[in-house]
């Protein structure tokens, strides 16, 4: 064995158990499975143009170097992103722990309730800061928060807005850039006419149906936007607001002062810059729209024994569900970064909270006294941590800052904008005073005491916030350890036992493809500073951007959207601009298969196309005749077809070709959703089926840990006559000539984790990327073959064999009196978390093992799932109770009283292997209804809030 391949290390099966998973199959080696799995006319010719593998050492020395080609120079640049400090007992046990980050989206709670209570210690946090009664478990950034925002005061209109077309929206000019531009993307398709203006001198009519402020400004001055508030809700316009989380802890909160809506990031709560993201956007809003806003919302509910049980509430919130219909695309959080915001918040407390944003002002103050000694104007008058400063010229400044490797913001030839941070103390001052000094050609001056400062009374903060008593019980370190494991050991995750979700490809995240994560070199790179300052970054992104052309076989990659449904949209959008370059912006039409996921039509409607969905015959595959018929019907307004390969059945349907070919003989553009490119690696591509361009998930394929729900990121890459349309950034060049307004805030998307994708593509090399997706179709079809003995496979490919999935129908157990929930539930007592459920197929579970996986584990989840089925039908229906009781926790098992018709060890150790390595639920099954019906998302205790 080569102890420095990786490749042996990621996939799970050994050669020598091989041969007897290909007998299993039937089938006489891997490359015949191969060959009768995948259309012959759609397989590569050649092997990848990828650099041969690199040992896991080998990559360690070689990303190092990367990494020191970023200069890191302090930053004061501001505009969103700031330094922080990231408290070692969260960056240990929390980012580097892969209890936490190989997670799965925690739809099922009671093998949740770990990253659950995290995520209702977040919200609380900000429903406390932002002064509003309800926030959501996060979104994606600031910029797409903002978008949210604005679509959810559009989509929440009165009838009397609706029927006077109230369509715009005012933006005031202090607005950050990235913001404006992530809101021209999303208003556009929409019919919302954006409004640009200074909120101090606009006048309202009955056409603004809402607005975004900024608070602090921009450029950092603080704003009384009292009158403001009043002229809009005059004409019943409601109030958005960008706020900086941290300076809330010192401003009065816009829910005080009348906002509906309040938005942001929480970056600043301990999470490094990381060249843009991941970071977590929060959402807080009033009650009254608790069933509007978008993303998931963690709620109270009760278990069947009756103990408190949390859970995602208003399951709705995952838009995508309503498809056509819904509201927003978005089907991806960023669960491991609110988890540290949140914890950063319980380890500081609301003094810690305190302290640390008014040392940052008070820094900003002194910063102000001396520039008043060096007679330089200071045009803020208000301010919490950032001022804007005129000078003589700002390209002086420039020069000599970074000489002196810093960074500020200079929004004009005679501005200097200088937002100090988390980081910055005294001798920092001091050197920003000298570089200004130095510029204007004065004497240096040196301060050597901090002032102290008091916001004025009108703007600060009187009411109290984070008053739960979890924001003050683990300010020790040994504390906050133990509070964190605690909550860690309620959630299985890949470090329990394999999670076969199908379409979610839960891979290994391998430990060298995490470890530059952590390293300052990569997470302390502002996503505005000069390229040249990030050339190491620059490389991977290059690097990365020229691996997944290759891989994908086309033309260009934009790596800027930061989640699976962001590159959906991002793609239906460079399709819309490629067809207005030609004069064809009348064409609407988008074709979606109805097997789709749910995120194609809601994204296809965010981008403005009109939904038609097209046939699957009996075999699960596209209907050709329905898709030949109806692209001739449209030919004149076809833009797209949406369309997932393999198929969400897990099938690779051999007339993919043909049905490309149909989309554009009729003028429309071929959109190919990436969820389960895990089966194509090396083996075809989307260009080869015909495809335009495809979104990819980075966190399934390309191994960035789904972090119980996210990050994620979801690149798209195009064919040549589609690259001029890349979407673009407002203050860092990238994208097309021609390119979109942005998608997310920063230019290249969540930047940090893309180093696991670069990680995990250079470490595997050409040979080793197909391997691992032979090995995952290998996996998959060494399931379907011990599994379908036993229970009906719906959908195979021709020759009788699944690509890297499958979908195992349950319907007919329900006349044995259980149903797939039941089973779902069972399963954790056999401790593993349940494939996906009811999707695509009512009542089944769809599988999806991943390459990762060896065979024994492959084993047990079969020989679980053929035990329950002998407890569903061997009993004469005896041992249903125990699956409707499913899960079993430890203080049921170990009860006094047991009046059941089953035993303990029936219910808590079906197989041997259990005993072993026993995953216990920390709550019985979970009343849906109840915690729907009396919605808690924040910290309050249950028995307030119980029915009488």
């Amino acid at each position: 064995m080569r102890t420095d391949s990786f490749v042996l290390r990621h996939i799970g099966p050994r050669k020598n158990e091989v041969k007897e998973m290909v007998a299993t199959i039937g089938v006489q080696s891997l490359d015949e499975l191969i060959d009768k799995t995948i259309p012959t006319d759609i397989r590569l010719a050649h092997e990848l143009n990828l650099p041969k593998a690199m040992s896991e050492f080998e990559f360690s020395t070689f990303i190092q170097k990367l990494a020191n080609k970023n200069k890191l120079f302090k930053n004061y640049i501001g505009l969103g992103y700031h330094p922080t400090i990231l408290p070692g007992v969260i960056q240990r046990n929390i980012l580097e722990n892969p209890g936490w980050y190989t997670s799965y989206t925690p739809y099922q709670a009671e093998i949740s309730q770990g990253r659950l209570e995290a995520l209702i210690i977040y919200q609380t946090m900000i429903s406390d800061l932002t002064g509003l009664k309800i926030a959501n478990a996060s979104l994606l950034d600031e910029g797409t928060a903002a978008a949210e925002a604005m679509l959810m005061l559009f989509n929440s209109r009165s009838r009397k807005q609706v029927n006077a077309n109230a369509s715009k929206f005012f933006v005031s000019n202090e607005v950050l850039p990235q913001t404006i531009d992530v809101l021209k993307t999303r208003s556009t398709p929409l019919g919302i006419e954006l409004v640009f203006g200074n909120h101090e001198n606009f006048e309202f009519t009955n056409e603004i149906f809402g607005v975004l402020i900024q608070y602090p400004g921009k450029s950092g001055q603080i704003y009384d936007y009292t009158k403001f508030v009043e002229k809009a809700k005059a004409v019943d316009a409601k109030i958005a607001v960008a706020a900086d989380l941290l300076s809330l802890s010192l401003l009065t909160p816009p829910g005080e002062w009348g906002a509906d809506v309040v938005v942001g990031t929480t970056q600043r709560f301990g999470i490094p810059m990381g060249y843009g993201g991941p970071h977590a956007g929060y959402f807080a809003t009033k009650e009254e729209y608790k069933r509007a806003l978008p993303g998931r919302i963690i709620g109270v509910s009760v278990d069947k024994n009756g103990n408190r049980a949390l859970r995602m509430a208003l399951q709705t919130r995952e838009q995508h569900i309503k498809r056509e219909k819904a509201t927003s695309n978005i089907c991806t959080a960023q669960v491991l970064l609110a988890v540290m915001a949140g914890m950063y918040g319980v380890y500081h407390g609301p003094k810690g909270i305190k302290y640390i944003s008014t040392n940052i002002q008070n820094l900003a103050s002194t910063l102000n006294n001396g520039l008043k000694d060096l007679s330089l104007k200071q045009l803020n008058s208000t301010y919490f941590d950032t001022l804007l400063i005129e000078v003589s010229s700002a390209a002086k400044v420039k020069e000599i800052s970074e000489k002196n490797e810093i960074n500020f913001y200079y929004p004009s030839k005679n501005q200097v904008s200088i937002s100090v941070n988390e980081t910055t103390n005294l001798a920092d001052i001091n050197e920003i005073l000298a570089i200004l000094a130095e510029a204007e050609g004065k004497k240096p001056i040196v301060l050597n005491s901090i002032s102290e400062n008091t916001i004025p009374s009108k703007f600060a903060r009187t009411s109290s916030f984070m008053e739960n008593e979890v924001f003050e019980n683990y300010h020790s370190e040994a504390e906050m350890m133990r509070f964190i494991k605690r909550l860690e050991r309620k959630d299985i995750s890949l470090t329990h036992s394999m999670i076969s979700l199908g379409s979610c490809t839960m891979k290994l995240n391998a430990a060298s493809e995490m470890f530059p994560i952590s390293s300052p070199s990569w997470g302390n790179m502002h996503p505005f500073v000069p390229k040249e300052q990030a050339q190491g970054y620059q490389e991977v992104i290059k690097g990365l951007e020229e691996a997944l052309n290759e891989i994908t076989g086309f033309y260009a990659t934009s790596l800027q959207p930061n989640s699976g449904a962001q590159g959906e949209y991002a793609g239906l959008m460079v399709i819309k601009a490629f067809h207005e370059s030609k004069g064809n912006g009348h064409r609407n039409i988008c074709l979606i298969p109805s097997s789709a996921h749910g995120t194609n039509p809601a994204s296809a409607v965010m981008a403005g196309y009109k939904v038609i969905v097209t046939k699957t015959n009996e075999q699960g595959n596209i209907d050709v005749d329905d898709i030949r018929e109806k692209a001739a019907l449209y030919k004149d307004s076809l833009a797209a077809l949406m369309v997932t390969y393999p198929s969400t059945h897990g099938v690779f349907e051999s007339s993919i070709k043909e049905i490309t070919k149909i989309i554009h003989d009729n003028g429309g553009q071929v959109y190919m959703d990436g969820a389960n490119m895990n089966a194509q690696v090396g083996l075809t591509n989307p260009a080869t089926i015909g495809a335009d361009v495809c979104h990819l998930n980075l966190h399934k394929t390309f191994a960035i840990p789904h972090g119980g729900g996210g990050p994620g990121v979801g690149p798209i890459c195009v064919a040549k006559h589609l690259a001029p349309f890349l979407p673009s950034n407002p203050i860092i060049k990238t994208g097309g000539e021609q390119g979109i307004t942005g998608i997310s805030s920063a230019p290249w998307g969540s930047a940090l984790v893309l180093l696991i994708s670069y990680s995990y593509i250079k470490m595997l090399g050409s040979n080793g990327l197909k391997q691992a997706t032979m090995y995952a179709i290998l996996n998959a079809n060494y399931m379907k073959s011990r599994l379908e003995k036993h229970f009906k496979i719906l959908y195979t490919g021709e020759n009788g064999f699944s690509a890297h999935e499958m979908i195992v129908d349950f319907r007919e157990y329900k006349n044995f009196g259980a149903d797939v929930t039941d089973i779902s539930k069972r399963l954790m007592d056999y401790g593993f978390h349940a494939p996906t459920l009811s999707f695509p197929v009512h009542d089944t579970l769809m599988i999806e093992p991943t390459e990762s996986e060896g065979k024994q584990e492959l084993d047990r989840f079969c020989d679980t799932l053929i035990s329950i089925k002998s407890e569903i039908m061997d009993n004469d229906g005896v041992l249903i109770p125990m699956l409707k009781n499913a899960p079993h926790t430890e203080s049921v098992i170990t009860a006094n009283e047991w009046n059941n018709s089953y035993t303990r060890e029936q219910a808590a150790f079906p197989l041997p292997y259990i005993r072993e390595n026993k995953f216990w639920p920390s709550v019985a099954r979970v009343d849906n209804a109840l915690g729907d019906r009396n919605l808690i998302c924040s910290c309050n205790p249950i028995e307030d809030y119980m029915e009488a």
